[in-house]
């Protein structure tokens, strides 16, 4: 497994990291995680009716996606969840860690990312690396800096919630 933490050394890309507990949810994050600074991220990693369009899209951890209406907004058919294996396959991680830091693994750049604006526009992220027994704090210019080490293009839309 890729060391996430000394790629991001690796790239000038300064992070403060918080261990905790195993959490697979957001809910579970709130109650066991330690408090931590910068905006807590939900990451979806998603396919499109045919698989053959991949996406992570970032949001703040509390917002509920309306999944029709992105299909919509990015231009593709249904959208549903991609599976263990396609999560793997193209960022490297398990269900309950998916984290924008797999894009590193992400190397034909199969997935294309969108983050919600209001979490892009955040001071800093929170964001497991690559496991769920922690988290890293990421400063803006820091995830601008690791997308450009990637090769992932950033989309910024206003992501549709629900309800």
């Amino acid at each position: 497994m890729l060391d996430i933490c000394a790629y991001l050394d690796a790239h000038g890309i300064p992070c403060e990291r918080f261990d905790h507990p195993a959490v697979f949810t957001c809910e579970q994050s709130k109650e066991i995680a330690p408090p931590m600074p910068g905006s807590s991220t939900k990451n979806l990693f998603l396919r499109d009716r045919k698989g053959a369009r991949h996406f992570l899209v970032v949001v703040e951890h509390e917002k509920k996606v309306d999944l029709k209406a992105l299909a919509d907004m990015i231009g593709t058919q249904k959208l549903s969840f991609g599976s263990a294996e396609r999560l793997e396959r193209h960022l490297g991680v398990a269900p309950g860690s998916v984290t924008v830091l797999g894009l590193a693994h992400d190397l034909d750049h199969a997935v294309e990312v969108f983050f919600d604006a209001p979490i892009w526009k955040a001071d800093r992220i929170q964001c497991h690396p690559l496991v769920n027994t922690a988290s890293l704090i990421i400063p803006h210019d820091g995830l601008e800096r690791f997308l450009h080490a990637t090769g992932h293009t950033p989309h910024i839309i206003d992501v549709p919630g629900k309800g």
